[in-house]
């Protein structure tokens, strides 16, 4: 009997580990598949010219002012997102930023619908969807960290974070069905997704199982302060829980500095691509809007197989730097061979986006989930689980400085050549090799 309790609850927490591990990946695949509509009518901006706002002269610098609106909002908002989340429940605090990211992004498409041709309101409504979908990665992350502990970490965060890649292409697919015939559904859509999303967080994210309740249980002890009902799961805490840790507290952990700057190098390269890939393919392989976009998606595409991949080696190799190292080193010929792609015919640029959407995006995912994960649970911390939040935020944060960056310097290179563009990136790319 005793052996069939503790066969039943290891069911029990495995079901539920496996229902938050597919809740959260859908969860932030809603937030990226919000993000991504821009791009792509970008790149139906600058073919058609339907915004009267931009004029040919300086569309790439004002589309890259927007972008840049956006991200800088959400890095800023990043390094305080993680310190409130960690003093808030985290399915209210996760719902509330999904459901006012759904009204920002639908408002961006409603500026199409009531033809609104003002420079203020596109960036207002950038800025202020910039600062509520800082409420999503601290969130997630904490959460999947809560449910599963150090073991094949980097390949079920690695798994895991693929969502990153399936929003951008569904996002992609999304946009690119409306681009041509109403470019407001583009982000309405996908407005509308995020939010129901939201709906969805607040009635049936669970943001931890009690470890010690379920040792206790497993090992036929009582335990003094825990209970946790057999017949519905809730969040436990016990008489004496660990205060939140500081910003600063949270610098002085080693590792989370030096793997910051490097998030911030490899982050620059990926997003640029995420906000202008749709709009070089335009340009460099001479095709429409919507078949630019659809193309894109190979990048991302090869950023899940780049994140699996360096979860595994990193596991096998209990080694994440060497892991991300490694990949940054391979991806600088690779962005070299890929300022060259208007010459290559379509297989060999699928083949590139592949390639490279690997290498770009493997060490990105890998710092994001495992490494933050890692160092969010440090020893130097004694147990303090309520650390992971605040470092998530302050590396994803300072990441977001370069993703901010580097879609507005890809704006402004353009405009003198794109190969000025990729001598930034892999420029970046060593940087980021460096500091790894």
């Amino acid at each position: 009997e005793i052996n069939q309790q503790k066969n039943g609850l290891q069911l029990l927490v495995g079901l539920y580990r496996a229902f938050t591990f597919g809740l959260t990946f859908l969860l932030y695949t809603s937030f990226h598949l919000s993000r991504k509509p821009i791009s792509i009518v970008k790149a139906n901006v600058a073919l058609h010219h339907q915004w009267i706002l931009f004029n040919r002269n300086n569309y790439k610098q004002l589309l890259g002012a927007m972008d840049y609106s956006f991200l800088c909002a959400y890095a800023i908002g990043m390094y305080l997102s993680g310190i409130i989340g960690e003093r808030l429940p985290i399915r209210l605090y996760l719902t509330v930023g999904m459901l006012t990211s759904g009204l920002f992004t639908c408002l961006f498409g409603l500026g199409y619908v009531y033809d609104v041709h003002s420079l203020g309101f596109y960036i207002f409504v950038q800025v202020a969807n910039g600062l509520v979908q800082t409420t999503g990665w601290p969130s997630v992350v904490t959460c999947i960290g809560n449910w599963f502990g150090k073991g094949r970490r980097g390949l079920i965060m690695g798994l895991w974070n693929s969502h990153t890649s399936v929003g951008n292409i569904l996002g992609s697919l999304i946009a690119g069905y409306y681009v041509s015939s109403n470019w407001g559904l583009s982000f309405i859509v996908p407005g509308v997704i995020i939010a129901a999303m939201g709906v969805i967080c607040f009635l049936f994210l669970i943001e931890h199982w009690s470890n010690d309740a379920e040792n206790s249980l497993l090992l036929g002890q009582e335990s003094i302060g825990v209970c946790v009902p057999v017949q519905q799961v809730v969040v436990v805490k016990s008489e004496a829980e660990p205060s939140a840790i500081s910003f600063m507290g949270a610098l002085r952990i080693p590792g989370v500095v030096e793997f910051s700057l490097c998030l911030l190098f490899a982050k620059l390269v990926s997003y640029t691509f995420l906000f202008w890939l749709p709009l070089y393919i335009t340009k460099a392989a001479h095709l429409d809007a919507k078949k630019a976009g659809d193309l894109s998606t190979l990048f991302d595409v090869g950023g899940i197989v780049g994140g699996i991949l360096a979860g595994v080696l990193s596991d096998k190799m209990g080694k994440r730097a060497t892991t991300c190292a490694v990949m940054l080193l391979l991806a600088a010929p690779t962005l070299y061979g890929f300022s060259m792609m208007s010459q290559f015919g379509l297989g060999p640029t699928i083949g590139m986006l592949l390639v490279c959407g690997g290498l770009v995006n493997g060490p990105y995912a890998l710092i994001t989930t495992a490494v933050s994960a890692d160092l969010g649970t440090h020893k130097s911390l004694k147990g303090n689980a309520r650390a992971l939040s605040t470092v998530t935020a302050i590396i994803d944060g300072t990441g977001s400085v370069g993703a901010a960056v580097g879609p507005l310097l890809a704006g402004l290179l353009s405009a003198q050549g794109w190969d000025q563009v990729f001598y930034m990136l892999m420029t970046a790319d060593f940087l980021a090799l460096l500091v790894s």
